[in-house]
Order: structure tokens, then sequence, then C-alpha cells
């Protein structure tokens, strides 16, 4: 079943262990002729043999991957050492169709070698392999050794030990310790054949058949069956990515809340997307949950409901304007103002200089107003072609919609790409110089990234600021499972001075009038308990109000079976001191149906 992580295996590069894993001492064999897969696989995560010779290296064949760019086959030794540390399995890498079958007893004859799944600028941990092999049967029908159950008793609590200063805090030199650290015990059943049993879909299953579970029932456990990420020191150590060794057709549409009933079986890879990996040669039964989409309350007569939606790179050619017409409709109960994420021009993807969204916007509007929901308004400012980030040639942006029944825009001209709004004081009152505009554009923060947008509302006679964000991705950022502990997120620098920014502006709004209704909302592309967040509440300014939820509802996002913030609605200390209420409604991240990868947030109020 090609798979993501199979399919892009030839785009990776297979490279010597880097950085501070370098540094590691390879001792020479004394017997290299007489190793066995322990001796191999040895007790940190960089194997003794590295780059050498091994010969005749006995064991069974527990499984066989004949798909893909990453073909071969898993070995394990029938006759293992009595060192819970040493892994008795190996990926033996043939590059073509294996010509060995499950149950046969062979010996390898290659080169041991470390495999960076992305290269060796990904800080990723490596996969001990056997390269260019000489494969000889001894004989076939011989029994799988029986599979290593990983259960809640099995991974222990704490997930990774503390990185070695003197390597540039990897881990890789370090010995394992399998009873003290989650990641240390996967390592040492790194091409085992391990197995689990009836456990709970953490996340839904995606478009390259993956899905992932969680071996810890009760760990961190959200009110609607997945795994709640709340914090740096609570990367949740059940998790565990399921592939299969059978075809795509075969592998189970799960959401969050399924149970994969009976055994899931087969070796414990390691990859770039996600890490430790059971894929399987034997999948348990799915059984369903039940989960179905959240509906949010509609908003009173006198209660304003602002939202924020990533439609995730929406442009005319999509299928999906009338699900997403339902979802605001239906679902999100037409909130007065929702800021959109990921509008693109109107021709998508397609690089020819196009930057209007008129024909986005417009067909998404229709479909709303077709659904039953109100004939919204739109509010946006085009980027600079190529300018923003996002796919090549779709120039994302975000886009006010807003119920002219129930709301009014304050449109104050002299907007564009590369002009700032600016805050001015009238009356006693704060007021934007340019609605809809840009804050600070030209600030480097915004390199390759979307300017957030700001815009002026009236509703029920009270002016409300909006300010639209979609701040920069996390993409770069070290895995999780990376080789350095903790991980090294880079990404976060740009959004610290994105913040920063935005915090500024508001600061601004809030110094011409103390008391001024302000919301600052979209995908921040971060954590409730992140630096980001906490520059952008800076000095009080702002307050991420998804805090007033309890903890294990603190989610807009699933991402490898860990439940995460990333889209929020931020207010200032008026708002925060009135009547408000908050929703995250979950109606896409949960599901294997989702039509964005993003569940909308609804903020009511009483300006």
């Amino acid at each position: 079943m090609p798979s993501r992580s199979s399919a892009r295996l030839a785009a990776l590069t297979v490279a010597a262990v880097c950085g501070a894993a370098s540094a590691v001492v390879l001792t020479s064999p004394a017997h290299a002729d007489s190793v066995r897969v322990h001796d191999i696989q040895g007790t940190t995560r960089i194997s003794p043999y590295a780059g050498q010779q091994v010969a005749d290296v006995p064991g069974i064949v527990t499984a066989t991957r004949t798909y893909g760019s990453s073909r071969g086959f898993w070995l394990q030794d029938a006759a293992p050492d009595d060192d819970p540390a040493t892994s008795e399995g190996v990926f033996v890498f043939t590059s073509s169709t294996p010509k060995v079958a499950v149950g046969d007893a062979v010996t390898v004859t290659g080169t041991v070698t470390e495999y960076v799944p992305g290269g060796a600028s990904s800080g990723n941990q490596s996969l001990t392999e056997i390269t260019k092999p000489q494969v000889t049967t001894v004989s076939t029908g011989n029994p799988v050794p029986a599979p290593v159950v990983i259960d809640e008793d099995a991974v222990p609590d704490a997930y990774a030990p503390e990185g070695d200063p003197a390597a540039a805090g990897s881990i890789n030199g370090l010995a394992l310790d399998p009873s003290a650290y989650a990641l240390d015990h996967y390592e040492s059943l790194e091409g085992m054949n391990v197995q689990v049993a009836d456990a709970r879909v953490v996340t839904a299953t995606d478009s390259h058949s993956e899905l992932w579970v969680t071996v810890k029932p009760w760990e961190h456990r959200s009110r609607r069956g997945g795994t709640v990420y709340g914090s740096y020191d609570s990367q949740n150590t059940g998790r565990l990515q399921i592939q299969s060794l059978g075809s795509a057709a075969d592998f189970p549409k799960a959401d969050v809340g399924d149970r994969l009933s009976g055994t899931t079986t087969g070796p414990l890879d390691f990859n770039q997307y996600g890490g430790y990996t059971l894929v399987a040669s034997g999948l348990g039964t799915l059984e369903s949950g039940g989960l179905q989409r959240e509906t949010t309350r509609a908003q009173s007569e006198r209660e304003l409901a602002v939202a924020t939606y990533n439609v995730e790179n929406l442009d005319p050619s999509d299928a999906t304007f009338e699900q997403h017409a339902a979802a605001i409709v239906d679902h999100l109960k037409s909130p007065d103002i929702v800021s959109l994420e990921e509008i693109q021009d109107n021709n998508g993807a397609t690089n020819d200089g196009t930057v209007d969204a008129d024909k986005t916007v417009t067909k998404l509007i229709d479909a709303i107003a077709a659904a039953g929901g109100p004939v919204y308004d739109w509010r946006s400012v085009n980027p600079v072609d190529g300018q923003d980030g996002g796919e090549p040639g779709g120039n994302i942006r975000q886009v006010f919609l807003f119920n002219p029944e129930r709301v009014s825009f304050t449109d104050r001209p002299g907007g564009g790409p590369a002009t700032a709004t600016g805050v001015t004081k009238e009356r006693g009152k704060a007021r934007l110089t340019v609605s809809p505009g840009r804050i600070d554009p030209a600030n480097a923060a915004w390199s390759n990234s979307r300017k957030p947008l700001a815009g002026e509302f009236v509703f029920r006679g009270k002016t409300v600021f909006v300010i639209a964000n979609h701040l920069n991705s996390k993409g770069g950022d070290q895995a999780l499972t990376a080789q350095y502990q903790p991980p090294v997120r880079g990404s976060e620098i740009q959004r610290h001075a994105q913040a920063t920014a935005v915090n500024a502006f508001v600061k601004d709004i809030l110094a011409a009038q103390k008391n001024a209704d302000v919301i600052a909302l979209g995908d921040m592309n971060d954590f409730e308990f992140s630096g980001t967040t906490k520059i952008l509440e800076g000095d009080g300014a702002l307050w991420s109000a998804i805090k007033s939820l309890p903890r294990n509802e603190r989610y807009t996002y699933d991402y490898q079976g860990n439940q995460q913030v990333l889209d929020q609605i931020l207010i200032s200390p008026a708002i925060r001191r009135g009547d408000f209420e908050y929703d995250s409604v979950h109606i896409n991240a949960e599901f294997h149906d989702q039509i964005s990868d993003h569940d909308p947030q609804v903020l009511r109020l009483r300006p």
C-alpha cells in the first residue's frame, strides 16, 4: 500500500548520521562475520557497525514491503539476547521487490547504514538498516517470532531524555533506557514484530491511509475521544502511527474515538512523517465510536458572533463550497462576522500573476445563501503576487465576511498591499486610518507570510476592531521524535516577530481608547501555551479566549495523535470583563472526510 512515507522516500537522502551524531565513535567489531541483529542495533540509536560490512546475519523474515521506493523486508533474530535495550529486528533495504517470504529463515550479508528519513538537515532520528544485501534462504515456513505487546504498562510516562549538551542536544549517543523513556522504549523495538490491542483512534485516517492510535486510553483524553496536547511537556507517550502492508482499499476509514478492536500486528518502523510507526501485516477490526460533528448555538439578538475558519486553500475549482457553506450555516449558525483564512485567488494555484479573489469569495457567499444563510458582504486586501507564502500561485489571504443585516463595516479608503493602517483618536474614540487595511506590511516579520487584515465593524452602535491573522506556519520545525531533545522550533522566531507587531498594534488602539473592543483572531499556527500567544497577550493587551474552555476541550487541529490549538480568538480586556462565550466547533479535524484540517472557532459577546 503506497503511503505518503514510502512514496516520498525517493526524494529523501540516505545519509550518514549528521551533526552531533557524527561525533559518536563507531568501534570496529571483533568478529564481523558472527554478528547478530542485536549486535547491529546496539544499545544506542546508532549502530556500532554503521558504515561497515556484516556477514551471514541470521534471522526470520517477519514482513516484506513490496511497494514504493523503500522496498525490502524485516529480519528478526529468533534467539534474542537478554538486554532490553537491544532490538532484535532490523530492516533490510533491497531497493527492488524482495525475493523472500514471511517465515523464511535467511542469512544476510551487507552494509549497515543509518538512514535519516527526511535527510540530515531534518534533525530526525535515523533508522538502522542493512543495505546492498546478499540474502541466502536457509529454510522456509518457519514461525514468525511472537510480537512484543505495546501497551500502557510497557510504555513509560516520560517521553525522552534530555539531549547531550556536548552533542548539540542530540540523544543519538545516549545509552537507551527503555524502562524510563517512551522514545527509548520504541527505539529498543525498532524493526521488531510488535502488537497493539483494542487501540482507540486519536487521529483520523488521512489521504495517505495512515491513522494514529493510543495505547494509553486515559492519557490526556479529550471529551470526544482524542488525546490533547496541553504543554511542551505533554507529548503523549501512548501515540503510535499505524500504516498497513496491505491494499490501500482495505485500510479502515476511521474517525477519532473509533477503535481498532482485536490485535494489530507488524514491524515497528520509523519514518519522516510521524516517527515510530507500526506497519501492520494484520489490522484490527474497526469499531465506530459514533462521533458526530458539533453544532454551536445561534447567537441571540444582542450577541455579536465572530468566527475564524481556515478553509484550506479554497479556490473556484474546488468541490467543497457547498460543504463549507453548510458548515457556516448549519454548524456555526451563520456568525455575524467570519474571518476566513486561506482564500486563494480566482484561479488557485495557477501561477500567472492573478491576485483578485472576488470569484472565490462570491462563490462561497452564493453557496451560503443557497444553504439558507445570510447574503454576506465581504472585505479584504489583495496581496502582492507571490509575497504572502502558501501554495505557489495561490496568493492566499484573509477575508472578512459579515452579515450586513446585523453588522456594518466602516470603510476608510486608501488600503493596499503595501499600505499600513494606523490608529488615531477622534472624539475620545479609537479609529483606524484605513479600513480594511494591513498591519505594518513592510515589517520583515511578514516576509513570505500573510499580513494581518484589520477592519472596523459596528454592532448595535458599538465599534468592534477585528484583526484577521494567519501567522507563519510550523514548517521546518523538528519533530517531537527528533534526535534533538527538546526539538528545535525554528519557525517560531518569525511568529514571535509577527506576534510582537500585532500586540503593538492592539496597544495603539487601547492607548487611544482604553475600553475598546478588540478581537485578534485566525490561524495563529501556535498553541495557547506557546511563546507566540504570550507575546500576543503581552501586558494584558489580549487574552486567548480558548483558555475559557476546560483543558480537555482546547483543540482546533489534530496532528500525529495530538489534538492541539492552532486557531485562536484573542480578546481585549473590555471584552474579557464582559459577558462572552467561546466554542471550538469540531467539524473537521477529527474526521477522515474533513473539508479542512482546521476546526472553526466562534466567540459570542455583548459589546
